[in-house]
């Protein structure tokens, strides 16, 4: 019986190995320092700060909570794309479910991919003390190749929607008619050590108090439980940055209904026209983002047949996503490059030339291969 879950590591974040028991209890990360108790994992905590290994503990703490005994360890190599990793691609995400369908996989436990968004989700919300929602999870367990994945966060229903002749395309040599393009700044952060991710958090629960409070409701204060008319009506009594919050929170709810609307009748410009207001929200009322992120969305928006751009993820690092015309995505891509490194010299020539700038296509979601 292999008791010893050893995860060997190789990213552009750390190189190295770390060791621990499947049949150890694991404490959150805040819980074990606050109790001073050292968990006992064959390596050290420096080296394991803002690293991958973190999410192999993660899983494990987040399997335990959901009450499942563990008696196989896993051996593990884990590699990403060279110079994308911690880079806004749902990185964090990504590793935190690879790593739970192995430890499940090797223990023979059945998780419906509904249940490991909610593992996950342990994983960085309690284990690591991230206060994310499961939008990424979300996208990488019930993804399907070429569609559009709709998730209502609140209620965690999911659907799916095709865009027009989607069979006929999907089986033909030209495939689709659009691009992912991911284009990277060169700046690496952990969001766990940035604070500004967790105060929009903050700032969005207490600007649900003061609203569900005005609407007299009596209800957790998230602003899914207000709706869009008491926004209106009571958004005067929001302090200005509180009302900024809100109004991207509230805009980016009419963006997605407006973008299910046009992606399902293959309206691309206009699919692409939403993204770009969803960054530029992000921008003004959310206030995320920073002067690279913000300069690369600009030219991303220049850039020949993009119909859209958007940060990706947080906004706080890493990449920009736009979405693009297949027609143009070399041309964007080389426009990108070239006007990237023009606004930024030095972060743009520690950039690996190869992964910069990304053309990719929708997949499948994450499954045992």
């Amino acid at each position: 019986m292999n008791l010893h879950s050893k995860v060997l590591l190789k990213s552009g974040q750390f190189s190295g190995e770390v060791r621990f028991r499947v049949d150890q209890i694991q404490l959150p990360k805040h819980a074990a320092k606050s109790n001073g108790k050292t968990q006992e994992n064959g390596s050290s905590d420096t080296m394991e700060e803002c690293k991958w290994g973190s999410y192999a503990k993660g899983a494990l703490y987040a399997l335990q909570r959901g009450g499942n005994d563990l008696k196989q360890g896993i051996t593990g190599f884990i590699c990403g794309t060279e110079g994308l990793d911690s880079s806004g691609l749902s990185s964090s995400a990504a590793v935190g479910i690879a790593y739970l369908l192995a430890l499940e996989s090797a223990n023979n436990l059945t998780v419906s991919p509904t249940g490991n968004i909610e593992y996950d989700r342990l994983i960085e919300n309690e284990y690591l003390g991230l206060k994310n929602g499961i939008l990424d999870q979300s996208a990488i367990l019930l993804s399907s190749y070429g569609c559009l994945t709709c998730m209502d966060c609140k209620t965690k229903i999911h659907k799916l929607i095709h865009p027009p002749k989607y069979e006929t395309e999907k089986n033909a040599e030209t495939k689709f008619p659009y691009k992912i393009l991911l284009s990277f700044s060169g700046l690496k952060q952990a969001l766990t050590t940035n604070p500004g991710y967790n105060r929009r958090v903050t700032e969005c629960r207490e600007a649900a108090e003061i609203l569900l409070k005005a609407a007299g409701k009596e209800a957790e204060p998230i602003l899914s439980n207000v709706e869009q008319e008491e926004f209106e009506a009571h958004k005067s009594k929001l302090e200005p940055n509180l009302a900024r919050r809100a109004e991207h929170y509230f805009s980016e709810n009419t963006r997605v209904i407006k973008g299910l609307e046009a992606w399902s009748c293959g309206n691309f410009e206009e699919f692409g026209k939403l993204i770009s207001a969803s960054g530029l929200s992000s921008i003004q009322n959310y206030e995320c983002g920073c002067e690279p992120l913000i300069q690369l969305y600009e030219i991303l928006l220049k850039a020949p047949g993009v119909y859209g751009a958007r940060f990706s993820g947080a906004g706080f690092r890493g990449c920009c996503v736009a979405f693009v015309n297949s027609d143009n995505a070399d041309k964007a891509a080389s426009f990108v490059k070239n006007e990237y490194f023009k606004v930024q010299p030095e972060l743009a020539s520690h950039l690996n030339q190869d992964t910069a700038v990304v053309i990719c296509d929708s997949g499948d979601c994450a499954r045992i291969i």
